[in-house]
């Protein structure tokens, strides 16, 4: 599977670190930065681009997800989640890492690199990585209401009251 990295400075040893635990496992990994430490960096356009990393993959049929770190998560998956067709899901443990593919059909997520051991993020991602779309009707409903909003402002063809 082709898994997108990005993270900030709080997670660049963090990322490194994973990157090759992913390799290891026979990931095929695309690290979107950044590629040197930098104290003030703004990881905005590095999750960004691993998000459009991963829809583009996965719209031309590739296997893919993504991964991106921070010193929270927060910033990062907010970040992921401005591009069209990106569901970024902040993970903090082995059960939220489960939901967001089982429930959400997350397609990325974040983790705070200050907030859990590089062993704990290994674990996170593996789950990840391993657990399916549950294919759950009212999960798919669910997720085609969120893609209706994001293209039209609309849910079940009505607006939001």
């Amino acid at each position: 599977m082709r898994i997108h990295i990005a993270t900030d400075h709080a997670g660049l040893e963090f990322s490194e670190d994973l990157q090759q635990h992913l390799r290891t496992a026979g990931h095929e990994v695309v690290d979107h930065g950044p590629t040197v430490y930098d104290a003030v960096d703004d990881y905005p356009s590095f999750c960004i681009n691993a998000a459009r990393g991963t829809v583009a993959d996965q719209n031309a049929g590739i296997q893919a997800l993504g991964v991106v770190f921070g010193g929270s998560g927060n910033g990062e998956q907010m970040a992921a989640n401005k591009v069209l067709g990106a569901r970024a899901a902040l993970v903090w443990n082995v059960s939220t890492a489960l939901l967001a593919r089982q429930h959400n059909d997350a397609n990325l997520i974040a983790i705070g690199a200050r907030q859990h051991s590089v062993e704990e993020a290994k674990l996170f991602i593996d789950t990840f990585i391993a657990e399916p779309f549950s294919g759950e009707e009212r999960h798919a409903r669910r997720i085609a209401q969120l893609a209706e909003y994001e293209a039209t402002g609309l849910i079940a063809s009505r607006e939001i009251d």
